[in-house]
């Protein structure tokens, strides 16, 4: 080979699929297969810690052959360890002819990291008065505060539950961090969803206003009751943290 730049070209064609890929000439079969097996090994056991879920449901040989489809066919955009559980996600979620059998992988997945992905976020909260009136100012959401929607029950997904259809109903789910790092997974139901997807997409509806929208979105025709029902609900979020109070002009 001419250049080094095409030996390595070869030589990581070969990791990624020694199967598909001869290795450089001159470099013997064993020497190159400690090589295929060190990329494989440690990338099983770093997706392996971060998705033991689907690892566990899968079991060895259908896990394993989704791990040798992912080094074969994805490009990672980063090399930080740390960004690995979300490029193994883009790839489930971009697969061209993903698992027929587990059309749910892709947001399990999602799921599974969302709590590493939440742990190691460093989102900052915008300036805010943390005791502003929630009616009558416009609420802030915390960054540390992420409500998630799936179109499959990915909370009780695992080796005696594989669904073939979707529920449906979607699963909707907060996670949130405490000062402590503590993360908390809760169930919300679906006007307490929309509330919060309202608050995180509002850029200068008050709190009263979008509660209206709320009841109008829910049926409700007496706002003053609805309005009454929802204001402990607005404390509550305030008192949990999700949300941090309102915004500063």
């Amino acid at each position: 080979m001419s250049t080094l730049h095409e030996q390595l070209g070869v030589l990581a064609a070969h990791v990624r699929d020694p199967q598909a890929n001869a290795g450089p000439p001159g470099i013997e079969s064993r020497r190159l297969k400690i090589y295929s097996d060190l990329v494989f090994n440690n990338l099983d056991g770093l997706l392996a810690g971060g998705f033991p879920v689907i690892r566990k449901t899968l079991g060895d040989a259908d896990w394993h052959a989704l791990l040798r489809r992912f080094l074969v066919a994805h490009h990672s955009r980063t090399p930080l360890f740390t960004e690995l559980g979300r490029e193994f996600i883009a790839f489930l979620e971009a697969e061209a002819a993903p698992d027929p059998a587990r059309p749910w992988l892709a947001e399990l997945a999602h799921y599974e990291w969302a709590e590493l992905g939440l742990q190691l976020s460093e989102a900052t909260p915008p300036t805010h008065d943390p005791n502003g009136d929630l009616l009558a100012g416009i609420p802030v959401l915390s960054p540390l505060a992420w409500p998630l929607a799936y179109r499959w029950p990915v909370d009780r997904i695992g080796p005696d539950f594989q669904p073939t259809l979707p529920p449906p109903e979607p699963t909707l789910i907060l996670l949130r961090r405490e000062a402590d790092g503590r993360i908390h997974f809760s169930k919300l139901s679906p006007l307490l969803y929309r509330l919060l997807e309202l608050v995180e997409t509002n850029i200068s509806a008050n709190g009263c206003e979008l509660l209206r929208q709320l009841a109008h979105e829910a049926g409700q025709p007496d706002f003053d009751a609805f309005l009454h029902e929802a204001t402990p609900m607005l404390q509550r979020l305030h008192d949990e943290g999700v949300l941090i109070g309102t915004r500063i002009a």
